[in-house]
């Protein structure tokens, strides 16, 4: 008797609708395209119209599929409601939109704390919120909040933005219990310091602006982020491979997850 074993693990999202907010460019973009190529029809978002159109019709350009998009400002209850009204019937949600700044702590005033939580941790629990419901009447559903490393280990330099990842985890977890035996699963995925735009000039905030990228990076690992066992800032596609697998048929059995793609920098066992 022959051993009909698969020779691979297919990723495949066919059929499926997936959200990704704050896709225009970074790691959000990076997993709207892994979701695309896993067969997905992909809605890209942001704030700004054209930017949003342009990423789409890049994305599309790229992987010779259709991708859409709609523009809604997600940190407003109007937004969120646009967003899924625009969308219409969604399978995968990733809240991935978010802001980040370094900035001392006794210099953090009301606003940019709430600023922080509203669009950081809210607008991920208002769009959860809107879609849970959809996906458990369905009988299938992926919820994934993109948190951070930060989560864990606050940075001295932005706790505001720590504190909002660590709102994150507890938010993921929560929904998971109340999606509970539906076949709709929640998870976080914990990225560690990772290469885009952004962190681009992040990194210029935390080491000399004059040094050329290559050595500015190796020395933003080096003194600011010393514990990282890659010892590199993580490309923002190895971020997308786990989202798709989560996103997929095959995490069926996890969820209420922080799962890490942090390049060994939590020093730890469990988040």
């Amino acid at each position: 008797m022959s051993d009909a074993r698969p020779s691979g693990l297919a990723i495949d999202l066919a059929g499926r609708t997936a959200v990704v907010t704050g896709s225009t460019q970074g790691i959000g973009r990076a997993i709207a395209r892994r979701l695309v190529e896993a067969g997905a029809a992909v809605v890209v978002n942001g704030r700004d119209a054209a930017k949003t159109d342009a990423a789409a019709r890049a994305l599309s350009e790229e992987t010779g599929r259709p991708v859409r998009a709609v523009a809604a400002d997600i940190g407003t209850a109007e937004g969120a409601e646009a967003l899924v009204a625009g969308a219409g019937e969604i399978d995968v949600l990733v809240n991935n939109a978010a802001i980040f700044d370094a900035r001392p702590a006794l210099e953090i005033d009301d606003d940019e704390w709430r600023r922080f939580f509203e669009l950081n941790v809210l607008a991920a629990t208002r769009l959860t919120r809107l879609v849970l419901p959809g996906m458990a009447a369905r009988g299938w559903g992926r919820v994934l909040n993109i948190a951070s490393d930060s989560a864990v280990v606050i940075p001295a330099e932005m706790i505001h933005y720590g504190m909002s990842k660590t709102a994150l985890l507890a938010v993921s977890r929560g929904f998971a219990k109340t999606a509970a035996g539906t076949g709709v699963t929640v998870n976080a995925v914990i990225a560690g310091p990772t290469h885009t735009e952004g962190a681009e000039r992040f990194v210029y905030q935390m080491v000399d602006e004059s040094l050329p990228w290559d050595e500015a990076q190796r020395e933003f690992m080096r003194t600011a982020r010393p514990q990282s066992l890659l010892g590199r800032l993580i490309q923002p596609e190895e971020i997308a491979n786990m989202v798709a697998y989560l996103a997929s048929p095959l995490a069926s059995a996890t969820t209420g997850g922080a799962v890490r793609v942090d390049g060994g920098y939590v020093d730890a066992i469990l988040p």
